[in-house]
């Protein structure tokens, strides 16, 4: 399984809870879509998780900015995502991006908003935000090979509730 997860914004720990803490710890890999906030933050979820791989965003710290990169490419299960906090194009911005890196999907954050959407061309998800949703659903993402090439993908809230369900073509 891979979950992705996004703007934590913490000082200290990670903040996981429930099915988001669960999730993690299960995942086969984890990308963080940035906004640790600070260093610790992203030690706690190195230690969380199997494998992590993840981008700084807009509010972490310089030792965070220098542990990780602004922008890189994920593979799952033959999927390819072009991975970044936020694009400040926009969606259009997004898919170029992605397209550049002839990714299947771009992962985004910074918004908190939870979402999924395949009608700029490419899809793109934002898992919002477990730990400091901001008016929206706390929320991380779980995709699961379909066995057909593709994802199988929903948002969860960390109580455990899926509240959207969606495919990710390779």
């Amino acid at each position: 399984m891979l979950v992705v997860v996004s703007d934590t914004h913490s000082r200290e720990e990670s903040k996981l809870q429930g099915r988001t803490a669960e999730a993690v710890r299960e995942a086969d890999l984890v990308v963080h879509v940035g906004d640790f906030y600070q260093e610790p933050v992203l030690d706690a979820f190195e230690s969380a998780a199997r494998t992590l791989r993840a981008v700084y965003g807009n509010n972490d710290d310089a030792a965070i900015r220098d542990r990780l990169p602004e922008v890189r490419t994920v593979e799952y299960e033959g999927v390819r995502f072009a991975v970044t906090h936020r694009h400040r194009s926009g969606d259009t911005g997004l898919v170029m991006l992605g397209r550049g890196r002839d990714a299947d999907a771009v992962i985004c954050g910074h918004s908190h908003r939870p979402r999924f959407d395949d009608s700029a061309g490419l899809p793109i998800l934002n898992p919002g935000s477990h730990a400091q949703p901001r008016g929206n659903r706390p929320a991380h993402a779980e995709l699961k090979p379909a066995g057909d090439g593709s994802l199988d993908g929903r948002l969860v809230t960390p109580d455990g509730a899926a509240f959207e369900e969606f495919r990710i073509d390779a």
